[in-house]
């Protein structure tokens, strides 16, 4: 039977990825208490980036913002595997950290993470409310321009 997160994911139009694999010496997830810990996630879609370079140059604010929203449904998709396949485990997303790849004359990092934070508010409600950072660097793994990371408190 279909959960009601899983269930309200697909009523928003999105599919929730198989959980994907490090890319490097770590781990997806740890669970410390009622805490998960999600390592940063990728816009990854069926294996490849969904765009890749700077935001601002090579990649365009609606890209960012569109492969930040990815990177929230890589996180949900780690989040199953922690919470055995249960979603409704979910108390409350504590907290986003998000890169994005950019020069120093790009600004409108707020607005690129908020394609994440949207969508943790439409999936989760008030639950899905959460303290967050949004981060310039001159560059990400493989060249993403977006990377975000999570703390999730579970029952």
């Amino acid at each position: 039977m279909t959960d009601k997160i899983e269930a309200r994911i697909k009523e928003l139009g999105h599919a929730l990825p198989e959980a994907t694999a490090p890319v490097a010496n770590y781990v997806p997830f740890t669970v410390s208490g009622s805490l998960v810990f999600i390592s940063g996630q990728l816009p990854l879609q069926d294996g490849k980036l969904l765009c890749s370079g700077g935001v601002g140059a090579a990649v365009s604010l609606e890209e960012a913002v569109a492969a930040a929203q990815q990177c929230a449904l890589n996180i949900i998709a780690q989040l199953k595997v922690a919470c055995d396949g249960d979603l409704d485990r979910v108390k409350r997303i504590v907290k986003l950290g998000g890169f994005v790849a950019s020069g120093a004359e790009f600004t409108d990092h707020p607005i690129v993470i908020n394609g994440a934070s949207d969508l943790m508010v439409s999936i989760f409600g008030d639950a899905g409310r959460h303290a967050r950072a949004a981060v310039g660097c001159p560059s990400l793994p493989l060249d993403a321009p977006v990377e975000i990371e999570a703390v999730i408190e579970i029952n």
